[in-house]
């Protein structure tokens, strides 16, 4: 088993925040009455994608009903359907929908993470919960070492900020402000960093963020890869 696989079965094996633990399991067995039919994952939810991958993205946590249900990251519900479908135009994915872990979906120089492994109640992670999950990340990053970091939402943001902080390459997250479409480079990390609005139903059925919008960052991603 490779490292990555290693990581990534430990993740579903994590018990470290109590809550998110009652909450996920909770919501497995309750289900929701749509759902009723399904088998719930109800257990942290790894990264998913090209263990070689140029670019990483980094999400915020599993839907209760989505990634809790399904298993994997942004799948099942439709934040995930948009975020896939921009994804597929922009050639880094080999279909442009989600709907269960063994749908036949790859993605192409393109890995999922998130900043919380566990669905959260109303989406809101604990400082201490994002701690928690934080070393995954820093082993995702030290064995896929992309070249372009995708952040989801300010929260995805700062918890990446927040790593380099920590290792000392920034002295302040307050240089890198948050803002759809921002590119930011960091001296000394391979890795540039881009933002975008996350792809919840709150941002995309108001039109804050449209699929023209994130197909525009994904391109500007691609554009940077292929020079790197």
């Amino acid at each position: 088993m490779s490292a990555l696989a290693q990581l990534q079965e430990e993740i579903t094996r994590c018990r470290k925040c109590p809550r998110l633990v009652r909450y996920r399991e909770r919501v497995a067995a309750e289900k929701r009455r749509s759902f009723r039919e399904c088998d719930y994952w109800g257990k942290p939810v790894p990264g998913f994608g090209d263990p070689h991958a140029q670019l990483l993205i980094l999400g915020l946590a599993p839907a209760a009903h989505g990634g809790n249900r399904t298993g994997r990251v942004f799948t099942g519900d439709r934040s995930g359907d948009f975020l896939y479908a921009a994804l597929y135009r922009a050639g880094f994915a080999n279909q442009p929908n989600s709907t269960d872990r063994n749908d036949g979906l790859k993605l192409s120089n393109c890995y999922i993470a998130a900043a919380a492994r566990c669905a959260p109640p109303d989406n809101k992670p604990l400082p201490s919960e994002l701690a928690n999950c934080r070393p995954y990340f820093e082993r995702e990053l030290e064995l896929i070492r992309p070249r372009a970091i995708l952040a989801l939402g300010g929260i995805a943001l700062r918890a990446y900020l927040g790593i380099l902080k920590e290792r000392g390459e920034i002295a302040s997250l307050a240089a890198f402000p948050f803002r759809h479409g921002a590119a930011y480079t960091v001296d000394g990390n391979q890795a540039r960093i881009f933002a975008s609005y996350h792809p919840s139903q709150q941002n995309t059925f108001t039109g804050r963020l449209t699929e023209a919008m994130l197909i525009r960052v994904l391109r500007d991603i691609r554009r940077f890869i292929s020079r790197s």
